[in-house]
């Protein structure tokens, strides 16, 4: 599975009608979706699709046709962020109505082919998914530096740190990162239950 990180655009246009696909972080769709209606207040639609794991690692998906006609825009966008195993992700589509209708069969070529457009793009960069982990530490105030030194080298997200008779960490990594991390801080480190 992969995701992306930035957000991407491409353009395709069929018969006068402008598809504009935007693909981007999860994190940032409804922010995003906002902007873009704001900004293209004369588009027709605003075809969305996304995918991204739920705090239970479950793989939640969601798509809208905005007034297209039922499966032919969101659905077979959904279809293509699933066919290319990207997760963590979202896509919206802004058409603009050029005046000739495509039909079903077109609107679910010109849906699809504008999603493949930007995920193909060469500005896309997709990110090889690993499973995250949570592990809270604890450690002698004396090691502060090793610790946070190991955390840039594994590349783990130190998400708080609390500060008692000894020093609390919450951290965030990929599973094969933070095993790597607590393999190396083995001896300074305890993990907390």
């Amino acid at each position: 599975m992969r995701f992306v990180n930035e957000h991407s655009t491409a353009t395709l246009e069929v018969k006068q009608s402008k598809f504009i696909a935007y693909l981007l972080p999860y994190r940032d769709f409804s922010s995003t979706l906002e902007k873009l209606k704001n900004e293209h207040q004369k588009a027709r639609h605003f075809v969305t699709a996304y995918r991204y794991f739920n705090e239970h690692n479950q793989i939640v998906e969601h798509f809208s046709d905005d007034g297209e006609p039922r499966g032919t825009s969101g659905k077979p966008s959904l279809m293509v962020l699933q066919g290319a195993d990207i997760i963590n992700s979202a896509v919206i589509i802004v058409r603009y109505f050029g005046g000739t209708k495509l039909g079903t069969g077109g609107l679910v070529r010109a849906y699809s082919d504008a999603v493949n457009l930007v995920l193909n793009s060469f500005a896309v960069k997709l990110i090889e998914y690993q499973e995250e982990m949570r592990v809270d530490i604890s450690f002698e105030y004396s090691n502060i530096r090793k610790i946070e030194y190991e955390c840039l080298a594994h590349k783990i997200d130190i998400l708080e740190k609390i500060f008692n008779t000894k020093s609390i960490y919450k951290l965030k990594a990929g599973k094969e990162n933070m095993q790597k991390f607590l393999k190396s801080s083995y001896r300074l480190v305890e993990v907390l239950k």
